[in-house]
């Protein structure tokens, strides 16, 4: 059976640092580290040393029948006298032998019958008990011709000899490595020059910022420096809208950049129309941000009274932003209430949008603005504002505690003591509702009206329903911004109209929720919640 080289009975290995051939008449065999010391003398050249780990992986010295003579790479089966020459050199019995079949029939030699040599020697040295000496002549003639016919390598050939010299030792900054890494590198394709990069400044900064799919996760810095390097003239709507865009759709709440959009929109309010501005404008109302660019609602205003019949969506987009902000501006809901207003868009594609937009905006009047005397929505018009959950709650709906809560309160008070889900007039979804009595028992929900009548104005002063409607919101992390201290202006401007009518908030702050460890803690974070106010109820249910 053979062994490895570098097994007892193979050749001991010569003790001269560096040398890899023997002295002349010296016979010459690789030693066990062969591999290793080419591959660390290949340190000082990246290039040769990235190569040789791009070759394909082969047996040590590549011992075992070769696959050279089935089909020759490149082309197939070769004729009677080339065949021949590969069988002699496959059965060749020693390393002298190799070099006389190449050497002595120079026109019947092919490319591929030099790894073919390379194979064999690597059998014949690890041969045993005992390989065949090897001259140093002989390498280094065999080396020459190798050298000498490798330009018309095709490049798997050049491949899988480089490979072979490399596991026969031969150094890596010697004349048969170099030879075929040189040509291996000639045989790469050209590397086309790197394109171009065009110099971006100031807007131009911002905008290729704000484009990058990979610029999501902390921008705020990266955004206020382009910011600050870019000239006002730099500064186009295209550039601002992307900006606002950003800062909503990721919640960032960034006084220095929304500010910087608020100024903008006051500088430009000439050559912006409604439909620029209803972008711009948006990132206040959901970020629930006021800025404090003085001019900011008066410029609104102007923009709003030249183009609000140009674009009936665009101008009521503008007034949902405002109504979270809690700045509706009158002469506008005199404009969007009027009869020739509601009857254009009544027709048009985006009618029952407009129209929901158009009762949320009623409510605010309604609860938020006791001294307007304008138009009103007919009621015929009017719609639910929000009759289901929003979107980005049945989006998140699996990282939600609403489930877990859902089932502390089952635990806690009975499936019959509570509501989920339920939307009360003119249209806000409640997260949890429960029915309670003058002296703070929890009531059956089936056994009372859960909602409250709206509008609440037109209720009078003394009712014979004493039950309170006591609303549990769950607040989830998405609910606020990104900062995580300020709700998004949809959540608040819901929980600001559900307390207007008569509701009882008690919010579940996400904070609280994440600190509970299992549904025994929740459930009695829940009752001392429930507690704190001042209600009570039954033993616990199943």
């Amino acid at each position: 059976m053979r062994r490895p080289l570098g097994e007892p009975g193979s050749r001991a290995p010569r003790p001269t640092e560096g040398a890899t051939y023997a002295g002349p008449g010296e016979p010459w065999s690789p030693s066990p580290n062969s591999m290793l010391r080419v591959l660390l003398s290949a340190q000082a050249s990246s290039a040769r040393l990235s190569g040789l780990l791009l070759l394909p992986p082969v047996q040590p010295c590549c011992l075992g029948p070769s696959k050279w003579g089935d089909r020759p790479p490149g082309g197939g089966p070769h004729a009677g006298p080339v065949q021949g020459l590969q069988r002699l050199l496959e059965q060749a019995r020693s390393p002298g032998e190799l070099l006389r079949w190449l050497g002595q029939n120079p026109t019947k030699v092919r490319a591929h019958h030099y790894p073919v040599a390379l194979r064999r020697l690597g059998q014949l040295l690890g041969s045993q008990p005992r390989p065949p000496p090897v001259e140093q002549a002989t390498l280094q003639d065999l080396s020459q011709l190798i050298i000498r016919n490798c330009p018309s390598f095709d490049i798997h050939t050049i491949h899988v000899c480089l490979h072979l010299a490399v596991l026969l030792g031969f150094p890596s900054d010697g004349a048969l490595v170099c030879a075929l890494e040189q040509e291996r590198r000639f045989r790469l394709p050209p590397k086309p020059p790197p394109p171009l990069q065009p110099v971006l400044r100031g807007g131009q900064t911002l905008e290729a910022a704000l484009s990058c799919p990979h610029f999501l996760r902390h921008p705020q810095q990266h955004l206020i420096r382009s910011l600050a390097e870019a000239r006002p003239e730099e500064l186009t709507p295209h550039v601002m809208v992307l900006l606002a865009q950003h800062l909503a759709r990721h919640r960032l709440r960034e006084p220095h950049l929304l500010e910087a959009i608020a100024h903008f929109l006051v500088v430009q309010e000439a050559q912006l129309n409604s439909k620029v501005v209803q972008k711009l404008v948006l990132p206040f109302g959901r970020l629930n941000y006021l800025p404090l660019e003085q001019q900011f609602m008066p410029c609104l205003e102007r923009i709003l009274a030249r183009e609000a019949g140009v674009a009936p969506l665009a101008t009521v987009n503008i007034l949902m932003s405002l109504c979270q902000l809690r700045c509706l501006p009158f002469r506008a809901l005199h404009f969007v209430f009027s009869p020739g207003f509601i009857s254009h868009v009544s027709g048009t594609p985006h009618a029952l949008i407009v129209r929901r937009y158009l009762s949320l905006l009623d409510t605010a009047v309604e609860l938020e603005l006791p001294g307007y005397r304008g138009p009103r929505l007919p009621r015929r018009q009017q719609v639910p504002i929000f009759p289901q959950p929003l979107i980005t709650d049945r989006a998140r709906c699996k990282y939600s505690h609403k489930d877990i809560v859902a089932e502390g309160l089952r635990q806690l008070l009975g499936e019959e003591k509570y509501r989920q889900d339920l939307t009360v007039p003119p249209g806000y979804c409640t997260d949890f509702l429960l029915c309670v009595s003058s002296s703070g028992a929890v009531l059956p929900v089936r056994t009372q009206d859960p909602f409250l009548p709206y509008p609440p104005r037109s209720c009078p002063h003394t009712t014979r329903d004493p039950a309170q409607r006591v609303v549990l919101m769950l607040r989830e992390r998405w609910h606020y911004c990104r900062d995580g201290r300020v709700l998004l202006g949809s959540r608040a401007l819901r929980e600001r109209h559900l307390g207007l009518m008569g509701y009882q908030l008690l919010p579940l702050p996400f904070e609280e929720l994440e600190s509970q460890r299992g549904l025994p803690q929740l459930k009695s974070y829940l009752r001392q919640k429930l507690q704190a106010l001042g209600l009570r109820w039954g033993p616990e249910g199943g």
